[in-house]
């Protein structure tokens, strides 16, 4: 039987979605130097990665994330806490490279395989549960939810996958991925890392989406601001079984709490562009303003390396050969670019000179 989940789209749910598209419209024009865009996306990656394992348990701050990260420090006696960290922030990376690759069910036991993975960054898929698994409050040991049985488990997933795909001109993305989320949690196919996987299943979904935000936003950050909150809103049913409501359950009030958490996070992200656009910035400013948005875009290329070829302008933009040619070529006119070689074939190009001090 075909996944139908139970909602409605209220008036609150319309007016955050509304406000969202507003401001990714905003945060797309700012005129923000790579630079600045690469610090903002390496911090939400650190912020995304600190929140969503502290929401599980992790023990770490921020700042000793980041050391994690770097490989600046060892904790001792935290050597779980240095695993889980390095294993999120490798699936979060992981995703945002393999964005543009469908969503299957080998998209999700990879990424669950990098979450588990303890920074490893060759992994096997992992396959779903092969017996039941159950959660309990951890102070009284009462059982809190008992998820479905794992021989249902292979089956309500291909359900839950097909949803998605058949869905994604139907509703709003940011709908979209608050269902993704909540069943992907609601089935809990692995004995654990299912939160961590629910999470960045629903990032994945927005990415896909066009709700990526340059990779500048940090949903994780919200739910642990206030962590009750998010377990109520994705606590659904009148059972803590799920054959006993928990299946059919209305989700309207988690997929307000999403949405929600989504516009709390990107006007989190229009403030901090806004700071970090405005801190001895201005010249740099005005220049990025003269620049079109598909000359924002190439601008990007140039973070890791002085020359391009015609075939990034062709992936990046997802144009043919002999568009991105003609790209370029425009480019060079509007002075934009310069031509490193003159040869046909893998023609290259370096940043025009002005330009470059927006890169750094």
């Amino acid at each position: 039987m075909p996944y139908k989940p139970t909602f409605i789209i209220t008036p609150k749910m319309t007016n955050a979605l509304m406000r969202i598209e507003a401001l990714k419209e905003i945060i797309k024009n700012l005129p923000i130097t790579p630079g600045v865009m690469k610090t903002l996306r390496e911090t939400a990656r650190l912020q995304s990665t600190h929140y969503s394992t502290r929401i599980e348990g992790n023990r770490l701050t921020q700042k000793e994330v980041e050391q994690v990260i770097k490989n600046k420090e060892s904790f001792t006696g935290r050597k779980r806490d240095e695993l889980e960290i390095k294993g999120y922030y490798l699936a979060l990376e992981w995703l945002e490279n393999n964005v543009a690759q469908p969503l299957t069910e080998t998209t999700i036991k990879t990424i669950h395989s990098l979450v588990e993975g303890g920074g490893r960054k060759q992994v096997t898929p992992t396959q779903y549960r092969d017996g039941q698994n159950v959660i309990k409050d951890s102070a009284t040991g009462e059982i809190v939810y008992l998820p479905p049985e794992s021989k249902d488990v292979a089956e309500l997933m291909s359900e839950l996958i097909a949803w998605i795909g058949d869905n994604k001109t139907e509703l709003p993305c940011p709908i979209s991925a608050a269902i993704a989320h909540y069943q992907f949690a609601t089935i809990h196919p692995y004995y654990d890392g299912n939160g961590r996987t629910a999470r960045l299943l629903a990032t994945l979904v927005l990415y896909q989406g066009g709700y990526d935000l340059k990779g500048l936003f940090s949903l994780e950050e919200y739910y642990a601001r206030d962590l009750q909150a998010y377990y109520n809103a994705i606590s659904r049913g009148n059972h803590h079984n799920y054959y006993f409501g928990r299946a059919d359950a209305d989700i309207t009030r988690w997929i307000e709490y999403f949405v929600s958490g989504m516009l709390d996070s990107f006007e989190h992200v229009k403030k901090r562009a806004e700071e970090a656009q405005t801190k001895g910035k201005t010249d740099k400013s005005k220049l990025m303003r003269a620049l079109n948005p598909k000359q924002r875009q190439v601008l990007t290329l140039f973070e890791e390396q002085d020359i391009i070829t015609s075939k990034d302008i062709e992936t990046l933009f997802s144009f043919s050969a002999r568009s991105a040619r003609l790209l370029c070529s425009a480019f060079i006119k509007e002075g934009f670019l310069q031509a490193a070689s003159s040869a046909n074939r893998n023609r290259t190009y370096r940043l025009a000179e002005k330009y470059k001090v927006l890169i750094g």
